[in-house]
């Protein structure tokens, strides 16, 4: 007869991400010249993976993704010039968001919600990870 051995599994697989849903906000975005002067609605979703070894703590914000700084910080964003391409905003918020140490992948999805007659929205997704 053969004794199995079951090991004592006290380790756990864990994740943990941050989420901005259908934040819409009114921005100057687009190639053509009807698009540079009139802002329109884009919709952001964004989804945040962080580092799951470090363990949020209160008294040290440094542990988490702060999701109200990440919304203040895409309205400046947004509000401090034209982007041509919702590529280029994409960029731009990546950069901005992996100033995060504790940030390892980031997903952006981009829509245009009134460019495009017939459709509820046009738009770009994109996703980076830090090399580690």
């Amino acid at each position: 007869m053969k004794i199995i051995k079951f090991k004592d599994k006290k380790k756990y697989k864990y994740k943990r991400k941050v989420s901005i849903k259908n934040l819409i906000l009114k921005i100057s975005i687009g190639l053509h010249n009807f698009e540079k002067k009139k802002r329109q609605r884009v919709r952001f979703n964004i989804d945040i993976s962080t580092n799951s070894n470090i363990k949020p703590n209160n008294n040290n914000l440094a542990s988490i993704v702060n999701y109200e700084d990440i919304i203040n910080k895409i309205t400046y964003i947004t509000e401090k010039k034209h982007h041509e391409l919702l590529e280029d905003l994409a960029e731009n918020i990546f950069d901005m968001i992996f100033e995060n140490k504790i940030v390892k992948k980031v997903n952006i999805k981009l829509e245009k919600l009134d460019i495009i007659k017939n459709t509820e929205s046009v738009g770009v997704e994109v996703s980076k990870s830090r090399d580690e």
